[in-house]
């Protein structure tokens, strides 16, 4: 559920839960259409468990293939996370659905966030509008574990993913031919590349604009940091996923996250558009009239002053 922390009215609240619950079930409502677990070799949804395995069984020959003998992604996807709340882990609450923590280095699940940023990340969640009201996109890593439902198509030239998400219809086009990348103007979702390491799919997105929260508690990145994502089909419905970011403006050391996507199990699966454009001021109406502002993001050269403003003032 995207928590937007509205100084607000209740039957407001209530239209808000109502909206998002449409879209970003728990995980007991959704294991129906999603059948069994017992055909994965890593069953557990619990991040760091599944991680564990998914590493052991990376050396698996995958079942499904390309022409050209690379592990094929292609089809109907869920995402099994629950970060896009907080990273670490967190209580259920009237807000929150709860989950264990998503990141699996530092081993201890903990954000290495340097203390100035910590502060900053207090005062963005209190502050600005998350992204996704305003039908902005959440970044490339950050849409894989906002997005709910997937359709992956791939060959040897392009990995696309069309996504199924309440407030935005997010897509994604990967080319895997070796180009080089474009240059260098920022965008939403940055300007992804893949090569393949054996079996695993390493996906680099430069160019990114860092406009996005990284959860709901105000995480945040600047254009300066390095987000690499691993894929690796586990078997026939497991795909291993990570994400990997690197910024040492805002962080002490490089952290990643972990989850499953499994397999979608309905018998006739499909991705619903669901309409939604950007700057819809209708919509964010009532968010905006309470104070809330968009998120601007914050530059490498910003983050470097407020941190040594921070530190004059200790």
């Amino acid at each position: 559920m995207d928590r937007f922390k509205l100084k607000i009215s209740i039957p407001l609240i209530s239209q808000v839960i109502t909206i998002l619950l449409l879209s970003l079930q728990p995980v007991s409502s959704q294991i129906n259409s999603l059948g069994s677990f017992e055909n994965s070799i890593c069953q557990s949804n619990e991040h760091a468990i599944f991680h564990a395995c998914a590493i052991k069984a990376a050396a698996l020959r995958p079942q499904l293939t390309t022409a050209d003998n690379r592990p094929d992604f292609s089809g109907y996807w869920r995402r099994r996370a629950w970060i896009f709340e907080d990273f670490e882990a967190h209580p259920v609450t009237a807000d929150d659905f709860g989950g264990t923590s998503g990141i699996v280095d530092p081993p201890d699940g903990k954000i290495p966030i340097q203390p100035w940023a910590k502060e900053k990340s207090i005062e963005n969640a209190e502050r600005y509008l998350h992204h996704n009201a305003a039908c902005f996109l959440s970044g490339p890593a950050g849409t894989m574990y906002m997005t709910s439902r997937f359709q992956f198509q791939q060959d040897d030239q392009y990995l696309i993913m069309v996504g199924e998400q309440l407030t935005a219809h997010p897509y994604r086009i990967i080319p895997l031919d070796g180009r080089p990348h474009a240059a260098e103007i920022l965008m939403w979702n940055g300007d992804p590349r893949g090569h393949w390491d054996g079996n695993t799919l390493i996906i680099n997105s430069p160019n990114h604009n860092a406009k996005y929260l990284l959860d709901q508690r105000g995480h945040f990145i600047t254009e300066e940091a390095t987000i690499t994502e691993r894929m690796t089909l586990v078997d026939h419905n497991t795909i291993h996923y990570s994400a990997t970011f690197e910024d040492p403006n805002v962080y002490k050391r490089p952290f990643t996250v972990a989850f499953a996507f499994r397999r979608d199990a309905d018998e006739n699966p499909e991705i619903w558009e669901e309409a939604c454009y950007e700057n819809n001021k209708e919509q964010m109406r009532l968010f905006l009239n309470n104070g809330y502002m968009l998120y601007p993001g914050i530059t490498g050269a910003e983050a470097r002053q407020l941190k040594i403003a921070w530190e004059q003032r200790q």
